[in-house]
């Protein structure tokens, strides 16, 4: 996916998977998760302009996931749903 900003390509970002335009989800395979996969994984739904995701990890002893919410998304998209 592009990335814009002033209407100029600044980048390119990549999702693991992306379901139905609404879903993020980020997979890894680490012994642990870092702040900076949560980080990462933060920053896509704000490049793919998403409220929520998921960070999956399969690498460790058992299977580790995160639900991440983009709470500035989900407040703009609450306040929009009330003006309609």
């Amino acid at each position: 996916m592009d990335i814009f900003y002033d209407s100029v390509i600044i980048g390119v970002r990549r999702v693991d998977f992306l379901v139905e335009d609404k879903i993020m989800v980020e997979l890894k395979a680490l012994t642990k998760l870092e702040d900076v996969h949560l980080a990462q994984a933060l920053n896509y739904l704000e490049a793919y302009k998403l409220a929520t995701g998921l960070l999956i990890n399969f690498g460790s002893k058992s299977l580790e996931f995160k639900r991440i919410t983009n709470e500035y998304k989900l407040k703009h998209q609450s306040t929009q749903s009330f003006n309609h």
